[in-house]
C-alpha cells in the first residue's frame, strides 16, 4: 500500500488531490496506506485538521518511507525543477505532478535531467484522457474520417489571476487539458497559428492572462482550433468534431459539483456520469504500486509544453 504526500494546499493541493483521494479510496482501499495524507505547505492559513502536515521535505522522509510514498507535486509550475531534485535527494520517486509539468523548455529540460538522473516515475495529471467521453470520442476517430477538432474553454478567473502568479500566460491555464486530449484524437502536430491576450480587471492590466487561442496541423492532414477565454462570464468546456459521417459535439464537465458529461452525435444528445480525475488517480496508484516502465503522461506533457512555448514565443514575436 502507498502512501500519499501532497506538496501544497492550494486550491490543486485540497481542493482536487485531497478530495479525489478520499474518493480513490473508497473505490480502490488496498492501493493506499492507512491513516491520513501527509501534506506540506508552508501557508499557515491552508492547513488542514484531516491531514497529518510537516514543514518540510526533509521532515517527511524521516517519518515515511520514500519507497513507499506517493508525491503529489501540487505547487505552481514555475521552479518544478528545483522541487523535484529537492524529493529525488530524499529518495522520493514516486511522483503525480499537477498540469502544466513545465512553463519554459528550459524548466522542462531539467525535469528531464532529474528524472533520468535520479530514476523517477512522473505521472503529470491528465484525467480527461480517462474521461469517459473521450473513450467515446476515441472509439468514433477510431472508424476513420475525422476532418477537424474545435474545443473551447471558457471560464472567468479573474481572482485567481489577480491573486496568483503561478501561471504566467492564458496558455498555461486551461489549454494543457483540451491540448492532451486534441493530441490524443488526431495525432502529433506542429502549431499553425497563435493569439494571446491581455486581461483587463478595471485600472488592472494583467498580460498575455485574457485568452489564448492555437491553431495546429497534424501529421494526418487534420486541423485543430484550440481556444479559451479566462474572461468570459460563462464556464464551458466544449469539444467539436467534424467527420466525414457528421458532426459530434461534446461537453465535459465543468467542475466539481457536478460530475455529468453530455455527448451530441447529429443532433443526438446523451448525458452520463464522468469523473474521470477519480478514474485517473486511481490507475495512476495502479500504475505506481507496480510499475511498468514510465508513466506514459510524462512523454505527452512534453509534446504539449513545446507546442505552448512554440505558440507562446510566437505571440510575443508579434507583439513587439
Amino acid at each position: 500500500m502507498l502512501q500519499p504526500f501532497v506538496i501544497g494546499l492550494g486550491r490543486a493541493g485540497s481542493g482536487l488531490h485531497l478530495r479525489v483521494l478520499a474518493q480513490a479510496r473508497e473505490v480502490a482501499p488496498g492501493l493506499f496506506a492507512d491513516g491520513p495524507v501527509v501534506a506540506c505547505d508552508p501557508d499557515v492559513r491552508r492547513h488542514r485538521p484531516d491531514v497529518t502536515l510537516v514543514d518540510s521535505i526533509g521532515a517527511a522522509a524521516a517519518s515515511l518511507d520514500p519507497h513507499r510514498t506517493v508525491v503529489h507535486v501540487c505547487t505552481p509550475p514555475q521552479g518544478r525543477a528545483g522541487l523535484l531534485a529537492e524529493l529525488a535527494e530524499h529518495g522520493f520517486r514516486r511522483v503525480i505532478a499537477e498540469k502544466p509539468l513545465a512553463t519554459s523548455l528550459e524548466e522542462l529540460a531539467a525535469i528531464e535531467t532529474i528524472r533520468d538522473r535520479h530514476d523517477m516515475d512522473i505521472a503529470v495529471v491528465s484525467h480527461w484522457l480517462e474521461s469517459r467521453l473521450t473513450e467515446h470520442l476515441i472509439g468514433l476517430v477510431a472508424r476513420g474520417g475525422l476532418r477537424s477538432v474545435t474545443f473551447d474553454q471558457d471560464k472567468p478567473r479573474f481572482t485567481r489571476s489577480c491573486a496568483t502568479t503561478g501561471h504566467p500566460t492564458a496558455f498555461d491555464v486551461e489549454l494543457p487539458h483540451s491540448l492532451g486530449v486534441v493530441l490524443r484524437l488526431a495525432g502529433a502536430a506542429e502549431l499553425a497559428e497563435a493569439e494571446c491576450a491581455d486581461m483587463r480587471v478595471a485600472d488592472t492590466v494583467l498580460p498575455r492572462l485574457g485568452s489564448a487561442r492555437l491553431v495546429l496541423d497534424h501529421a494526418g492532414g487534420v486541423r485543430s482550433e484550440i481556444r479559451s477565454d479566462l474572461t468570459a462570464p460563462i464556464r464551458r468546456r466544449r469539444i467539436s468534431l467534424e467527420l466525414d459521417s457528421g458532426t459530434v459535439v461534446g461537453h465535459y464537465p465543468i467542475g466539481a459539483d457536478d460530475d455529468h458529461a453530455q455527448l451530441e452525435i447529429n443532433g443526438r444528445r446523451v448525458v452520463f456520469r464522468d469523473d474521470a480525475l477519480t478514474r485517473w488517480m486511481v490507475r495512476a496508484y495502479v500504475h505506481h504500486h507496480r510499475p511498468a516502465g514510465e508513466h506514459g503522461t510524462f512523454d505527452l506533457h512534453a509534446d504539449i509544453i513545446r507546442l505552448l512555448t512554440a505558440a507562446k514565443e510566437r505571440t510575443l514575436a508579434h507583439a513587439r
